[in-house]
């Protein structure tokens, strides 16, 4: 194999290996900031710009409920949902979930940005490593005797 196919081929293992690891690590904890804060107001008016139809507001609107935890058991719980108001004070649009979908998107989407910007950061050190422990294995290779 010549150089730069050598070069090439590490540079995107390196790549893969380096967006995975990061990845696994961002990704949860910006899925996690998403999901708990979709039912915080700033969440519920930037969504609501683009939910709501025009003339209308994005208000949050909670409720008391009930959810069945993984034994059957009914426990209660808190609803949130993206209510569009007109100037009149009624509910034009009720959005139980679409808002949070989109935001926790906005919060991946972020969280895929940070994954990519770590990622560059660490490429050319990643390189370098693996560029050093390539060469000692040459060495290695071509004179067994050698010490690392």
């Amino acid at each position: 194999m010549s150089n730069t196919k050598t070069t090439v081929v590490s540079g995107c293992v390196i790549w893969f290996v380096l967006l995975s690891v990061i990845g696994s690590c961002v990704m949860p904890i910006f899925f996690l900031i998403g999901g708990i804060s979709s039912a915080s107001d700033f969440a519920i008016q930037t969504t609501g710009r683009y939910i709501c139809a025009e003339g209308t507001t994005p208000q949050s609107f909670s409720y008391d409920t009930f959810t069945t935890d993984e034994y059957g058991i009914s426990r209660p719980s808190t609803a949130y949902e993206l209510h569009c108001v007109d100037a009149s004070g009624d509910v034009v649009q009720k959005d139980p979930i679409g808002y949070a979908f989109l935001w926790i998107g906005v919060a991946a989407l972020l969280g895929a940005v940070v994954t990519g910007v770590l990622a560059f950061v660490f490429a050319v050190p990643g390189g370098v490593l693996v560029t050093k422990m390539l060469s000692k294995l040459k060495v290695r290779k071509t004179n067994p005797q050698s010490q690392f």
